[in-house]
């Protein structure tokens, strides 16, 4: 990323900035502490990826499969949410610092149920985000849903807000179209 490591002082301010009227507890302010070590690899890569997307139990081995292919390229760091601390209590905060911070924000969409909806908002409410972010988003058109192990039961899988957003990715150049885990690969190496 080419950028200065970030300093407790620096994360702390943007924190307060993003809370608004409230401020870090105690607590919180020792978990951003700590997490100032753990996010070095987004800087001192070449290239950092926040891989996005549900966390149900099929969905993630997808999610890791997008981690690994993605820090197969040299120079890179890919990572999920997760892979950062868990001690921070406020996952709004923590979206939002590692997503300034981050190179390339990569979405895997597979459904309109949990995962990343509130992030997908974020991508075109703030062009920072928006500039940087790339999905990859699962059809279902050609597949027979009693197979799919999502759950999604609709030829519809999307809600209205998501299409908009897919929309505008695609206008981008930066929507990859996948079915299956090998056209998932794909998307990832065109990345």
């Amino acid at each position: 990323m080419s950028e200065d490591p970030v300093t407790i002082d620096e994360l702390a301010e943007k924190a307060d900035k993003y809370l608004h009227e409230a401020s870090l507890t105690p607590e919180e302010y020792e978990a951003l502490k700590q997490s100032v070590s753990e996010l070095t690899p987004i800087f001192s890569s070449e290239n950092s990826y926040f891989v996005l997307g549900s966390y149900g139990k099929p969905e993630i081995r997808r999610l890791q499969l997008v981690k690994d292919r993605l820090n197969r390229q040299p120079g890179a760091y890919a990572f999920l949410m997760v892979d950062i601390r868990s001690e921070w209590t406020n996952t709004y905060l923590k979206f939002r610092l590692l997503a300034d911070h981050t190179d390339i924000i990569v979405g895997v969409a597979e459904h309109a149920q949990g995962g990343f909806l509130v992030e997908q908002g974020y991508f075109t409410a703030l062009e920072e985000y928006f500039a940087k972010t790339h999905v990859f988003k699962r059809e279902y058109d050609t597949l027979d849903l009693e197979h799919v192990d999502t759950g999604v039961t609709s030829k519809n899988p999307y809600s209205g807000m998501q299409t908009a957003i897919f929309e505008m990715l695609d206008d981008a150049g930066r929507l990859c179209q996948w079915t299956s885990e090998d056209d998932l690969v794909e998307c990832v190496d065109t990345l």
